[in-house]
């Protein structure tokens, strides 16, 4: 069995990005729409998974914005073009054949960790289509990154990949499991916290050096450098608290079933709702597909002797 967990904000915005100028009839932006419906479309071809849900972000934790009422107060509005997009991909994922998942006040990256450990006790594989920093924690044997970036790809031949721990790895420059103590010195300025004024390579190197973030703290005189001692002592309360910021809390319950997740496409829908978008290729892709579906579902009558 396989789970694919999908990071929604992060494929409606990298699609409103990537595609330009692209509209139905009546003058409604669809680029964002277009891209989402080909990205998972893509996502299913490359991994045929068995189950499947896409994980929306639904307001803040209440523990970070105690801990730091500025988190991710930097991001810019969405812009407007994509707001009706984004509830018409809400209501299209479905039809797509995947689960909405959000909880008020919660994170996709807490509720797709959730799932990630909650799938990996039974012996699922998972893999996790995102860019989120903090998911890539998760990385392991049952655990693994889902990515078209042409930086992560083996060769140009290629068109996606999976991510494992040695991937992980040579990417973060430490294991899965210490990028948070890396997040936790270099901070995040896309989520707003602050870093220690420490690079991501030096705060990789030091994590290295001393085994985690623990040992690095506890052991700060043995650090070579004189400017970066300074840094770490004068910045030990915030470290901790970045620390704090960057662990997935994966203690939530599950709101919908890892069985209720299989993944089935309701391609009237579907196609009623890329018929209202005008996407010529992409509905006949749908329709041929839907037909041979319907057709190999028929079943079979033969002259009985």
């Amino acid at each position: 069995m396989k789970l694919l967990l999908i990071d929604g904000h992060y494929y409606v915005y990298r699609s409103f990005f990537a595609i330009q100028n692209l509209s139905n009839s009546r003058g409604e932006p669809t680029n964002a729409i277009f891209g989402f419906t080909k990205t998972l479309r893509l996502m299913i071809k490359h991994l045929q998974p068995d189950l499947g849900a896409v994980f929306w972000d639904e307001g803040l934790p209440q523990k970070r914005m105690e801990l730091q009422p500025a988190y991710k107060e930097t991001r810019k509005e969405m812009p407007q073009p994509m707001i009706p997009q984004l509830d018409f991909i809400q209501k299209l994922t479905p039809l797509l054949g995947f689960r909405n998942i959000s909880l008020p006040n919660t994170e996709a990256d807490d509720l797709m960790g959730c799932y990630a450990l909650a799938a990996c006790k039974r012996g699922i594989e998972v893999v996790l289509a995102t860019n989120d920093k903090d998911l890539f924690q998760l990385v392991g044997s049952c655990v693994k990154i889902y990515t078209t970036a042409k930086a992560d790809l083996a060769s140009s031949k290629d068109t996606f990949a999976l991510l494992g721990e040695a991937e992980v790895t040579a990417k973060w420059e430490v294991p899965p499991n210490l990028i948070g103590d890396v997040l936790a010195l270099a901070g995040d300025s896309v989520d707003n916290i602050p870093g220690v004024g420490l690079g991501r390579k030096t705060a990789a190197a030091l994590i290295r050096e001393f085994g985690g973030l623990e040992a690095l703290l506890g052991k700060i005189d043995k650090v070579k450098n004189q400017r970066t001692r300074e840094k770490l002592l004068n910045a030990r309360d915030q470290i901790l608290q970045n620390r704090q910021m960057v662990e997935l809390d994966c203690d939530l319950e599950l709101p919908v079933a890892i069985d209720d997740l299989r993944i089935k496409p309701e391609y009237p829908g579907l196609i009623a709702a890329l018929e209202k978008c005008e996407f010529k290729s992409l509905l006949q892709e749908v329709r041929d597909e839907a037909a041979r579906m319907t057709a190999s579902q028929q079943p079979e009558f033969g002259l009985q002797l």
